[in-house]
């Protein structure tokens, strides 16, 4: 991929020519410069220091940076996200099984995630297109503002659709929820608003001039070290720590921490179709409030803000069930006045509480 060149002058005449190569995404994503002078430069070293010159047992670090890559593989990561995108939309607004959403998830976090090491990122995009903004000298490429722009159009058409499956971060905290237990609904509402807090410290911070910008995003990803296998002991204390809450409560990071998220549940308000949990006829039973584990789901109904289309409502509507042939309309009858017992007994026991 082609970089620019930038031509500073510095003291004395002399000039200095700097090579930038942007990354494909922003994880890790600091510039990386190659230097070379014209008059009068002498080479201090013919090598670089080496461990056995430095001493006292030092290891030269990994490299941290994902190295460049062709055109074509750039330009494949955007087809393959763009597919990804088509598929998760029609996984809820088509098919509607769960399962075809746990398999798209599983592809993606293996692709997006492993073996590009989360590199595809449009999460980290976000403070290269905000650098874009602020500093004209500061060239985003079009994989990046591809990779950063197309979730954000699929949500404004068909909802949330990346985080149900093409999102590696949101794929890996999905396949470890095992007992979701139902935050309450002051905790979502309030703790959703720290993706919004993080977003703007984030923005912020890439604006600002060259010397004293930061890309937090990429910088405490939590879940990068698993998918490139080394990074400091704290970011992967913070991403089995979120691992660990996560097998309870539903993608904590995604619904409380994720600044692309608010930017995806702003555009999803006004998406052409949302998610819907059954488009033909609600039956207003609830078992699809307590099937959803991100508090996405209220007053019956899924909040396209807040929906990760994850698609596990469908499987537990008996109207979907019947459109699959799996049940009976008598099950309908016994399904649906089940919720309507417990809420019954709920406020009957509250009531014998509440009675002197």
């Amino acid at each position: 991929m082609s970089a620019p060149w930038i031509s500073i002058t510095v003291g004395g005449g002399r000039r200095l020519v700097v090579f930038c190569v942007l990354a494909t995404t922003a994880v890790w994503a600091d510039p990386v410069c190659a230097v070379t002078a014209e008059d009068g430069y002498a080479r201090q070293a013919n090598t670089a220091p080496q461990p056995e010159d430095i001493g006292d047992g030092y290891v030269t670090p990994p490299a941290q940076r994902t190295l460049p890559r062709s055109d074509w593989l750039y330009a494949l990561d955007v087809a393959l996200l763009t597919l990804a995108l088509l598929l998760a939309a029609l996984v809820v607004h088509r098919w509607r099984r769960r399962w075809t959403a746990v398999v798209l998830g599983v592809a993606s976090l293996a692709y997006f995630g492993f073996y590009r090491q989360g590199c595809v990122c449009p999460i980290g995009a976000t403070q290269n297109v905000a650098a874009g903004l602020a500093d004209d000298s500061y060239a985003v490429p079009l994989a990046v503002l591809a990779i950063f722009l197309l979730p954000l159009a699929a949500a404004l058409f068909v909802g949330r659709v990346f985080c149900g499956g093409p999102c590696p971060l949101g794929a890996i905290q999905d396949l470890v929820l095992l007992k979701p237990v139902q935050l309450p609904r002051v905790v979502d509402r309030w703790g959703g608003k720290l993706r919004y807090v993080y977003l703007v410290v984030a923005v912020f911070l890439a604006s600002a001039p060259a010397a004293a910008r930061e890309f937090p995003i990429c910088r405490f990803d939590p879940f990068v070290g698993f998918f490139r296998l080394h990074g400091p002991a704290t970011m992967f204390g913070l991403g089995l720590a979120l691992l660990a809450l996560g097998t309870v409560v539903g993608r904590p990071y995604c619904r409380f921490l994720c600044p692309y998220g608010a930017l995806l549940g702003l555009v999803s308000r006004f998406a052409v179709r949302p998610v819907r949990i059954t488009p033909d006829e609600e039956l207003d039973c609830g078992l699809c409030t307590e099937a959803c584990p991100f508090g996405a789901i209220e007053d019956m109904r899924a909040l396209p803000a807040h929906c990760l289309a994850c698609a596990r409502c469908f499987a537990h509507c008996p109207r979907q069930q019947y459109a699959w042939s799996e049940i009976e309309l008598y099950e309908i009858e016994q399904l649906t006045q089940q919720p309507a017992r417990r809420r019954g007994s709920a406020e009957l026991a509250a009531a014998e509480e509440a009675a002197p």
